[in-house]
């Protein structure tokens, strides 16, 4: 598990530590950071594609660092990408051989409707796509490959959405596979297109949280857009499935998760556990991260108040300046 992200000069992030955990909720305004954060990631893992000029933080000069140093039961393994003036391709720096790979097989997604309900080319080893496409050939390897894994998805959709009860296919053209839901009243097939843009981000939620064998860490952007408040504990759950299996009786490795969020809805789920939580905030150019329970008094502050309440007054930082 990588337990720190070190940052300088690189974008907004001039002298950053990102704290990570097991499940790392990251809340902050716009421009804190956030996104900078999850595309470290990519930028280290193809570091050969960017120079220093094209990453380093404004009025800032070369050389450009990210460290990613991992905890337990990894203790000591670090990776440093370095970017320095015009010469294209990152300096490697690592402890042991193999890190760069496990930062290329990190996947992050930031979901697109109209990309979750586009038809897909029939593939054998289709993947979710970053935006949620091919979402419908996943959905069906699933059926196909992990028959109990697809019954546990149609009924944790039909717990959260009742008025489906089943996920159905259909062949829109030659080669391509696209997916409907059966309304539970009436038995009438919807397709994907048609469907709310609520319903798509969850039905593409719930697929991240039964995939038989996802990357070793994935980061969701918003994963509470367009979802109703009264859901967001079953989409906190979901992901709380692929970072803790064991608790939900998913025999599987865990998956270190990344999530950013502005809902102050999603942020009192973690009410029990301040310890996921960290507050990005916004500093003049540059912004820097803090895990909440490392603010002083936190306990004192937070009371018996909620948590999402306590941020949106500013009291914890990461709002808006």
């Amino acid at each position: 598990m990588i337990e720190q992200i070190e940052f300088t000069n690189f974008k907004v992030l001039r002298d950053a530590k990102l704290p990570l955990s097991a499940f790392t909720l990251l809340v902050g305004p716009n421009g804190s950071g956030k996104t900078t954060a999850l595309r470290a990631f990519e930028f280290a893992a193809r570091s050969g594609n960017y120079t220093g000029q094209q990453l380093c933080s404004v009025g800032a000069q070369p050389p450009v660092r990210v460290s990613f140093r991992w905890g337990p039961p990894d203790n000591g393994r670090v990776f440093t990408g370095i970017w320095n003036h015009e010469a294209a391709g990152g300096t490697i720096q690592e402890q042991r051989h193999g890190l760069q790979a496990q930062l290329r097989a990190v996947r992050i997604f930031n979901l697109d409707a109209n990309r979750i309900a586009s038809p897909v080319p029939i593939t054998p080893e289709i993947q979710l796509g970053h935006d949620g496409s091919n979402l419908a050939g996943v959905i069906e390897r699933l059926r196909d490959s992990h028959p109990e894994r697809f019954e546990a998805l149609t009924g944790e959709l039909g717990r959260l959405l009742p008025e489906f009860d089943k996920i159905l296919f259909q062949i829109p053209a030659g080669g391509q596979k696209a997916f409907q839901l059966r309304t539970r009243k009436g038995g009438h097939s919807i397709s994907a297109p048609d469907l709310s843009q609520g319903t798509l981000f969850a039905v593409a939620m719930l697929t991240l949280g039964y995939l038989p064998t996802p990357p070793p860490l994935i980061a969701v952007e918003e994963p509470n857009r367009g979802i109703h408040p009264r859901l967001l504990r079953d989409i906190h759950d979901t992901l709380y499935r692929l970072s803790h299996p064991a608790e939900f009786g998913d025999d599987r490795d865990a998956v270190q998760v990344i999530a950013t969020t502005h809902s102050p809805y999603m942020l009192d789920l973690f009410r029990d556990h301040p310890e996921d939580v960290v507050i990005a905030s916004k500093q003049g150019n540059s912004a820097a991260f803090e895990r909440l329970t490392d603010q002083k008094d936190i306990e004192k502050i937070l009371g018996d108040s909620h948590l999402g309440d306590a941020w949106y007054t500013g009291i914890l930082g990461g709002v808006p300046l």
